[in-house]
């Protein structure tokens, strides 16, 4: 691999984390799948073809996504069952049969990704019209999904409004905004939230994520992080959120991220 594809790959690399994350609602899943991906569009890759573009490298990405792609692991009775590569691709193939269908990543490549509709459709490997139709199909079901209890944690009011409004209007029930730590800790142990959407910096000096890992502690409830600093959690140097939906943000794009969350709440 030469230095500028290394380079072009590298920039598109935690973006391409969140989404595998964000499909399969785990950040183990979701790296492994990234780093098959990126084997095949290195084994693919001609001695004089130029870098990967960022659809070819998410086309890649869906590609390993499909179960028809993803090889079959060792019999179960196997002495190499239980080697790691095999329990890897256990957890794979299972992950997989239960991934989310095209409409939601039609989704999220649009309004998480910020793809064009063609590029979203290349990504697929659709006509642009079917991806127009998946777009709708995805914004029908979001409408019908089941309500959830919404703990919001952030310490700009204006913001806050925002977020509650958009989650009202998607037919979920706000139980309490929180402006710093302690008080957004009180509010989920006595609103009983189904999902939480936290900002990464609150008015005490906490942190959401260290706000959110108390909650958790006696929680089991998927977290959407909203900040103006989504660079700062796409690091791959330690465990990263799930859902991270970056400032200043589109309703559509909240709207996503806090549907895919609770679909893989649901489904994990």
């Amino acid at each position: 691999m030469d230095e500028r594809t290394r380079t072009h790959i590298a920039a598109q690399l935690p973006y391409l984390r969140r989404h595998a994350r964000a499909l399969t609602g785990s950040q183990g899943v979701g790296d492994e799948l990234v780093k098959r991906a990126l084997q095949r569009v290195l084994d693919e890759a001609g001695p004089a073809s130029g870098p990967p573009t960022r659809v070819d490298l998410f086309r890649s990405l869906h590609n390993v996504l499909d179960p028809a792609a993803v090889p079959p692991g060792p019999p179960a009775a196997s002495a190499a069952a239980t080697s790691s590569d095999a329990l890897v691709q256990r957890r794979l193939e299972e992950r997989v049969a239960m991934l989310p269908p095209r409409w939601r990543a039609a989704l999220l490549l649009v309004h998480a990704e910020g793809m064009t509709r063609s590029e979203a459709a290349a990504v697929l490997g659709i006509a642009a019209a079917a991806l127009s139709g998946l777009l709708d199909e995805a914004w029908t079901a979001l409408r019908d999904e089941a309500p959830a209890r919404v703990l919001i944690i952030e310490d700009e009011a204006v913001i806050a409004l925002d977020i509650a409004g958009i989650v009202a209007e998607m037919g979920h029930a706000v139980v309490g905004v929180a402006a710093r730590s302690d008080e957004a800790v009180r509010l989920a142990r006595a609103g009983n939230p189904s999902l939480i959407l936290a900002d990464v910096q609150l008015e005490d000096g906490n942190t959401g994520i260290q706000t959110v890992r108390r909650i958790l502690e006696t929680a089991d409830l998927p977290v959407v992080f909203v900040t103006a600093f989504p660079e700062r959690l796409l690091t791959g140097e330690r465990l990263e959120p799930t859902f991270v939906v970056a400032k200043p943000f589109e309703p559509e794009a909240l709207q996503v991220a806090v549907s895919q969350a609770l679909f893989c709440a649901a489904s994990g």
